[in-house]
C-alpha cells in the first residue's frame, strides 16, 4: 500500500496567533512542523533540518520574507507558499517573482491553507496522489475514490476518513483522532457524525472485500470481511 509521508512544514511567522492556528491546524493533517519567527531562525531551521515546505510571511522583525525566498532559491528548491498580509496584485507578482511557488493573502480559511499545502506538496512528489490497498483506489486530486475501477461515489468526509483507515489497515485509530483528522477541530460532545460516516463508508467498502470494525470503547479500524 502507498502511505503518506509525514512532511516537515516551516511555519516562519511573527504572530503568536497565526501561529498557534496554523501549527494546530497542520499537525492535525498530520504533518510535522517546525517554526520560526525570525528570518536568522528559519536560515537556521532550512540549513540543519531541510523542511519539506515552508509557509512564509513576508514582513518579519529582521528582514523580508520576499528576500529570504530568493536567498534560498539560489541553493535549493524547497517549496514556499507566501502567507501575507501584504495581498495587493503587485505584491503578489513580487512574491512569485523572487521563487515563491503560491501565495495566500491574509485573512484566510485554514482549510483553505492545508489544500495549498497539500496540493503544492503533491506537485513537488512529496506525498502521494494516490493511495492503493487491494481494490481501492483514492485519487487526491480528482477527490475521487473507485473499487476495481468503479466510483465508490463517496462525499469528502468519507472520502477522508477512508484515507485514514487505508493508511492503518488493522490499527485501531481512537474516536478522536478520527474526528481531528476528518473534521479538522477536536471532538466537542457525541460522535454522531462520525458514526453516521462510518456507517455509511462502511456499506461502500463491501463490495472490496474490506469493513470497518469497531473497538469498543476505543475507535475503529479496518479490516478485512
Amino acid at each position: 500500500m502507498e502511505t503518506a509521508m509525514k512532511a516537515n512544514i516551516l511555519l516562519v511567522e511573527d504572530n503568536k496567533d497565526i501561529m498557534n492556528i496554523n501549527r494546530e491546524t497542520l499537525k492535525m493533517e498530520g504533518f510535522r512542523v517546525m517554526e520560526a519567527k525570525t528570518i536568522a531562525e528559519a536560515r537556521t531551521r532550512v540549513s540543519e533540518e531541510r523542511p519539506d515546505l515552508i509557509v512564509l510571511d513576508i514582513s518579519l522583525p529582521d528582514g523580508n520574507g520576499l528576500e529570504l525566498c530568493e536567498e534560498l532559491r539560489g541553493n535549493n528548491n524547497i517549496p514556499i507558499i507566501f502567507l501575507t498580509a501584504l495581498g495587493t496584485k503587485q505584491d503578489i507578482i513580487k512574491g512569485f517573482n523572487v521563487g515563491g511557488d503560491d501565495y495566500l493573502p491574509k485573512p484566510y480559511d485554514t482549510e483553505v491553507l492545508v489544500m495549498r499545502v497539500k496540493s503544492l506538496l503533491r506537485r513537488t512528489k512529496q506525498i502521494p496522489e494516490t493511495f492503493t490497498l487491494g481494490s481501492i483506489q483514492v485519487n487526491m486530486s480528482s477527490a475521487k475514490a473507485s473499487i476495481d475501477g468503479d466510483d465508490m461515489g463517496l462525499q469528502q468526509k468519507e472520502l477522508n476518513l477512508l484515507v485514514q483507515f487505508m493508511q492503518q489497515p488493522g490499527k485501531v485509530i481512537t474516536v478522536e483522532k478520527l474526528y481531528e483528522k476528518v473534521w479538522g477541530q477536536k471532538m466537542l460532545g457525541q460522535d454522531n457524525a462520525l458514526k453516521v460516516a462510518v456507517s455509511k463508508l462502511r456499506g461502500k467498502l463491501n463490495a472490496a472485500g474490506y469493513t470497518i470494525s469497531s473497538a469498543r470503547g476505543e475507535g475503529y479500524y479496518l479490516e478485512k470481511l
